[in-house]
């Protein structure tokens, strides 16, 4: 791998599907002695994808469900609902 002339060098594709490194993330290089590190950038106040999701659907739902409510639908049935009565 080589440095253009403009500085540049071409991530390779497994790397950055590894490092979770998408298109437009912030990055910072990183001097650990004679090592040069590259790393997701901490950006502050910058949200991320998933708090941006959050943040546009908060509020939007139309449920009047309360927890133990939600927590049985998503839970579905009992495993032994469907079970034929124990005989003893």
């Amino acid at each position: 791998m080589r440095i253009t002339s403009k500085g540049q060098v071409t991530i390779p594709q497994d790397v950055r599907d590894q490092a979770g490194l998408m298109p437009g993330t912030d990055v910072e290089f990183v001097l650990e002695g004679k090592r040069v590190v590259l790393r997701k950038a901490k950006v502050a106040g910058k949200a991320t994808r998933g708090q941006k999701l959050v943040e546009r659907l908060a509020g939007t739902g139309s449920y009047d469900l309360g927890v133990d409510e939600i927590i049985r639908l998503m839970r579905g049935p009992p495993a032994d609902a469907d079970a034929p009565p124990h005989k003893r």
